[in-house]
Parts: C-alpha cells; structure tokens; sequence
C-alpha cells in the first residue's frame, strides 16, 4: 500500500484528498493542515509545520503540496529533498518538484507509484451505441475526482456532443488552483481541453483509427 503524505494550507487540497480516498481507498493518506493567513514573506516557515515532520516524512513514499506559498512550499521541497521523498505541486514551476500545469496533466511516472496508475492526464475506454456514447469507463483521471464526475455527463449523448460536453462539465468540476500568470493560460481551459483531447482520442481507437 502507498503511502501519501499531503500538505495543504487553509483546506486547499480538501476536495482532492475527499477524492482520492473514494476512488482509491487502498492508498493510505495523511494531511497535514498548515492555516494562515499568511503574509506575502513568510520569515520562519519552519514554525508552520509540525515539530515531527522528520518522522512524517520518514513514513510517506510520496507527497503531495497544496500549500500555494512560495515559502512555504521551499521549506517543504528542502525537507523532501533531504528525505529523498518524491513531490507532486501542480500548477507551478518549482525545482525538485514534479509540476503538472494542473492536477490533470501529471503523466505516468514510475516514481509516483500507484498514485499515479490511477490519477493525472485522463484516460478512457468507450462504448457506442447507435451513435451515441453507451458507456465511458475512467482508466485514469483528475485527483480531484472531475473526470468520473464529467464522464457520467456525456452517456446517452450523440458522440459529436461528447467532446465538447466532456471538456465543459470538466470545468465545472474542477479544483485547479494555479496561477493562469504562470503557464500564460488558464487552468480551467487546460483541464477542459485534456480531457476532450481524451475523450477524442479514445473514440478515435474504438473506431479502430489507432
């Protein structure tokens, strides 16, 4: 079983960690809960965290920042990195950290174990009916649990009204929380075009065109 250790500040990574457990309720999750308000300059992070971190560390084999503080998130990378412990922080650009533009575009990466078997960049496999979406079964998708929740939108509908349906009830689902100003483009956007994208690419290898 996998171990996650997940740190989040004033409940930003709630939904996901809600998520994670229902789709995933053989990986074994830890939150630590880190509240502000913060100021902009945080002079002493380390009085933030828990006085066992160490130990924490020592018992996860990954971890997951939903801190969204550059000081913050740098004591933590820097404890990580000592520990040798492997970093998901979407929606930044960070060093020693694997960051996805949002949760949704993480790939498969050995490193991140089984997390990442079943969450990140979505996956699917289809059925057609007459024409129209029968059944769309989620191989892999959103840590905050959008792409179950925009998969089940779209049976029953003709496939030319899947993909672009997919990719909007994506966006109302979705938790993204990175700064549009550092990737030049808005999360939201991104995580409905991944998932059409997917969804396209499925139909397109149900219909044999590989």
């Amino acid at each position: 079983m996998q171990k996650i250790l997940v740190f989040q500040r004033d409940g930003m990574g709630a939904e996901k960690v809600r998520a994670v457990r229902e789709l995933r309720p053989d990986l074994e999750l830890r939150v630590i809960d880190v509240d502000g308000p913060f100021p902009p300059i945080v002079d002493d992070p380390q009085d933030h965290f828990p006085p066992d971190l160490e130990e924490q560390l020592a018992w996860a084999d990954l971890v997951l920042d939903h801190l969204y503080h550059p000081d913050l998130t740098g004591f933590l990378l820097d404890r990580c990195d000592r520990a040798g412990k492997p970093v998901v922080a979407s929606g930044r650009k960070l060093p020693r950290a694997h960051t996805p533009t949002t949760c949704c575009t993480l790939g498969r990466i050995a490193e991140l174990g089984e997390y990442a078997e079943s969450f990140g960049a979505p996956e699917f496999c289809v059925e057609i009916r007459d024409g129209r979406i029968a059944a769309v079964e989620v191989i892999r998708g959103a840590p905050c649990g959008a792409t179950w929740k925009a998969a089940r939108k779209v049976v029953g509908l003709p496939v030319e009204e899947a993909v672009p349906r997919l990719g909007l009830e994506t966006q109302f689902h979705c938790y993204a929380k990175a700064n549009p100003n550092v990737f030049l483009t808005n999360p939201l956007h991104v995580a409905g075009e991944v998932h059409a994208a997917a969804l396209r690419k499925a139909l397109r290898a149900k219909n044999g065109e590989g």
